[in-house]
């Protein structure tokens, strides 16, 4: 156990000195505690060599900022791209969308980093990639006819895993809107701090684009296709299901709910709400980019090309991520 784990174990067992503790709280903690956390402590997190986690489009380089920036013009037009700040949230250190790129079109750039006020103001583009998927989340399972919430303690000197004896108050406003009956062991995983975040977003005075890239379901599909819930965890590439484990030195996570999100934004007035596959979304709206990398390696496989194919593939991420959108106008 390094120092900061050790930190981050102290500090969870002063958590649950008084009891138990939703699955939320604990994933607060192990994720995000202050400087000790998996996303706050100083790590490499990211990236295809053994020593790192997991990788993302964002990782993979130059190819797919590019198909963003095209993207956002083709969404927004190229004057209105020139007048907008590009506001990217919770991207990691030193590898945030724009440091690929030699140049962009954007009047100015910022990042919002874990734990900062979700801010913007005036024509934005607000854009992220498995952001929200890293939010904490509540977990619950269908026992004796009712839905009871998981949570974590300490017995015998270990980490495991309890029933709470009562909701707690998120989960226990989102109870109407789970449904009645589930087969008995059902495993629901709730990610309701995308939808806090969300609405944060959409308070605040701002026009433009906002696109987030992530992994997820529907609501529908969350609760009649996946009994074994979504959560997993990620160690060296390596996908797990105990969550319990190496605290804080493993990523932790589960996929989005798409459907609220989605009724968000169009309840915000935002136009031309859409959420594509990240393979749908690239073909319809980065197809100058796409095209410009084809062009440049007609006659081979170039590193570019097989990193384009890898991001629009359905095989590979193409299908597996998805592109939420929508236009706010000024």
């Amino acid at each position: 156990m390094t120092g900061t784990e050790a930190i981050l174990d102290k500090h969870l067992r002063t958590c649950c000195a008084s009891g138990p503790i939703s699955y939320c709280d604990y994933i607060e903690q192990v994720l995000y505690a202050k400087n000790c956390g998996y996303y706050t402590s100083e790590r490499e997190r990211v990236g295809r060599t053994p020593q790192r986690d997991f990788y993302t489009a964002e990782s993979l380089g130059p190819v797919f900022a590019n198909l963003v920036i095209a993207a956002v013009q083709d969404i927004l037009g190229e004057a209105t791209v020139r007048q907008s700040q590009f506001i990217e949230i919770a991207a990691e250190p030193g590898a945030e969308l724009l440091t690929y790129v030699d140049s962009n079109p954007f009047a100015g750039n910022r990042t919002i980093r874990p734990g900062q006020a979700l801010t913007a103001e005036g024509p934005v583009v607000l854009f992220a990639n498995e952001w929200l998927d890293a939010l904490p989340f509540h977990r619950l399972i269908f026992r004796d006819g009712c839905w009871r919430e998981r949570g974590v303690t300490i017995q015998h000197d270990r980490f495991t895993e309890v029933l709470l004896d009562e909701h707690t108050p998120q989960v226990a406003a989102y109870l109407d809107r789970l449904p009645q009956q589930a087969a008995d062991g059902y495993e629901l995983d709730l990610p309701l701090q995308t939808e806090v975040a969300m609405a944060e977003l959409l308070a605040q005075d701002w026009s433009g684009l906002i696109l987030l890239f992530d992994y997820g379901k529907t609501w529908q599909q969350l609760i009649e296709t996946c009994p074994g819930g979504t959560a997993r965890s990620y160690y060296k590439h390596q996908q797990g299901n105990d969550l319990l484990v190496r605290r804080g030195a493993q990523d932790i996570t589960c996929d989005v709910n798409w459907t609220p999100l989605e009724a968000l934004l169009k309840a915000s007035g935002l136009h031309s709400v859409q959420r594509q596959s990240q393979e749908a979304f690239f073909v319809h709206h980065g197809s100058k980019a796409a095209e410009a990398i084809v062009q440049a390696s007609a006659w081979s496989l170039s590193p570019q090309r097989q990193t384009l194919m890898e991001l629009i593939h359905p095989a590979h991420m193409g299908q597996r991520f998805q592109a939420l959108w929508g236009v706010r106008p000024a």
